[in-house]
């Protein structure tokens, strides 16, 4: 413990290694979903929200449980089931059903409201408050993705609107109810991944065999782009998602959903669009809001204990430690 006349060093707002390469690998999940309204729109036969979403869950979470060999005991079987049906069950038909109906950029200018509603649904649950950092940042990332998918051409349809905020309702509850329960001892990320999609898609399995059935002819694209969706936006990109929600504080975790927007529109830009100023403006303070949540002012970060004891707060966790 230091003497009264010991200071220690002030805290750097910069994330330490580990922390960077967390946040890194938990963004490759979201960055991965900014995929899914072209794969949607180009590959993919159009009307079957429902058989996308069955398809993307259903064979990702049983070669989960297949590589893992670990299911849920006790409480965990309906825990599965609620955050599953959350973040997978209603997520991906939702979010399928809104890429169909809306521009892929309105589309995920809804989505990008996720972190406010995460945000919202903490102070709840976790009876964690955000500071007024999290909250400005949040509000100033949605801004920015609005400036660069929201413009005089952007179509809205209702239903697609409603599907939109719905998935990503859903998936704010998913998050905020992941960090509340963690994870089981001795159960790693692939094998909650596998729980959840499984749970979704044993859920969408019914409903698409009475509302939609099977699309008729799927063809090799269509494959490739299922292939992907159950692949890398499935089973690869949840199992790095459930890992970082277990490693981050929820109001880093959250904002990392601003990459599935702004990863639509690069790739809207490599299939031939363009941006115009308030866009590139637009898209640069999304990405400054996304690098502002990660770190923590100075003013927030350090507070002088009394004598001889030295206290470090950190707000993005809402814990102290001395």
């Amino acid at each position: 413990m230091p003497t009264p006349t010991e200071r220690s060093p002030a805290p750097s707002r910069a994330p330490s290694a580990p922390r960077v390469a967390t946040v890194a690998l938990t963004a490759l999940a979201p960055a991965s979903w900014g995929t899914t309204y072209a794969v949607t729109t180009e590959l993919l036969p159009s009307g079957q929200p429902l058989f996308a979403g069955l398809v993307r869950a259903l064979p990702a979470g049983l070669l989960a449980l297949a590589l893992t060999r670990v299911l849920p005991r006790g409480d965990w079987w309906w825990k599965a089931a609620v955050v599953g049906a959350l973040n997978i069950g209603a997520l991906f038909p939702l979010l399928f059903l809104a890429a169909e109906r809306l521009p892929g950029g309105v589309a995920a200018t809804l989505g990008a409201t996720q972190p406010l509603l995460v945000a919202g649904l903490s102070i709840v649950v976790l009876r964690d408050r955000p500071t007024a950092w999290q909250w400005a940042w949040g509000g100033l990332g949605v801004l920015g993705v609005g400036l660069v998918v929201l413009g005089p051409q952007a179509r809205l349809d209702a239903v697609g609107v409603l599907a939109a905020l719905g998935g990503t309702a859903g998936m704010a509850g998913g998050i905020v109810l992941t960090k509340r329960w963690g994870r089981p001892a001795g159960v790693g990320p692939l094998a909650l991944a596998g729980w959840q999609l499984s749970a979704g898609g044993l859920l969408l399995l019914p409903l698409t065999l009475l509302v939609e059935g099977v699309p008729h002819g799927i063809d090799g694209a269509a494959v490739s782009g299922y292939l992907w969706l159950g692949g890398m936006g499935g089973i690869v990109s949840f199992t790095l998602w459930f890992r970082g929600i277990g490693k981050l504080p929820v109001g880093a975790s959250a904002p990392l959903v601003l990459l599935s927007p702004l990863v639509a529109t690069v790739v809207g830009l490599a299939l031939g669009e363009s941006l115009n100023l308030p866009q590139g403006l637009g898209f640069v303070l999304a990405l400054a809001a996304l690098l502002a949540t990660q770190l923590t002012p100075p003013r927030l970060r350090h507070h002088s204990g009394p004598p001889g004891i030295h206290v470090r707060e950190d707000l993005t966790q809402g814990e102290r430690t001395r």
